[in-house]
């Protein structure tokens, strides 16, 4: 497995090796030890999630401010996405930055994400699946979102706003400043 640091600390892009053959693909998709051995990084998984979008949807940006925090390891079982991973820790030195990475089905791309970032993605194709390995389980009163289409972050959905899916709640999510102000972020 391939790890390498996406420019924000505590964000990686994963590549492990597809076999392909007459009968179809196989991978090793996630290995707990070699995560450890290439980032320090001791990612436990607590719950599994699995989405699935049609074109145009944007899911996120979605973080957890649960005690322990909430890693992600997200990969694209089928279709296509545009993965979006944002520091949302006042602290940080690229605070309010985002990167991009594009996730395809078959790829043997992932991401890995630490505690204490926000992440989202918008799907490229229909019938788009999603599996995240999550760090910690689902914790209502712990989730925040912030609205993706915030201007100041700048993030280029690939789509005029008009042909983006999004959630109500995503949709009238508050700024990255406006969470800040609110205390809403890590520190």
């Amino acid at each position: 497995m391939e790890i390498e640091s996406l420019g924000i600390e505590g964000a990686w892009i994963c590549r492990s090796k597809v076999h392909s053959d007459n009968r179809g693909e196989f991978q090793e998709w996630f290995k707990k030890d070699e995560i450890y051995s290439n980032t320090g990084f001791d990612f436990s998984v607590s719950q599994a999630n699995l989405s699935h979008s049609r074109f145009g949807v944007v899911r996120g940006i979605h973080y957890s401010l649960a005690t322990k925090g909430q890693a992600k390891w997200v990969t694209c079982m089928a279709g296509a996405i545009q993965d979006v991973i944002l520091d949302i820790r006042s602290s940080s030195p690229t605070f309010g930055k985002h990167v991009s990475v594009n996730l395809e089905a078959g790829s043997g791309k992932a991401i890995l994400i630490e505690p204490k970032l926000g992440h989202g993605f918008i799907s490229l194709a229909d019938d788009t699946f999603v599996a995240y390995l999550v760090s910690s389980p689902y914790s209502p009163l712990e989730e925040f979102e912030i609205n993706p289409m915030d201007p100041v972050l700048g993030i280029d959905w690939g789509l005029p706003t008009e042909q983006l899916v999004v959630s109500e709640k995503d949709r009238a999510a508050p700024s990255l400043m406006q969470r800040k102000s609110q205390g809403n972020i890590p520190s």
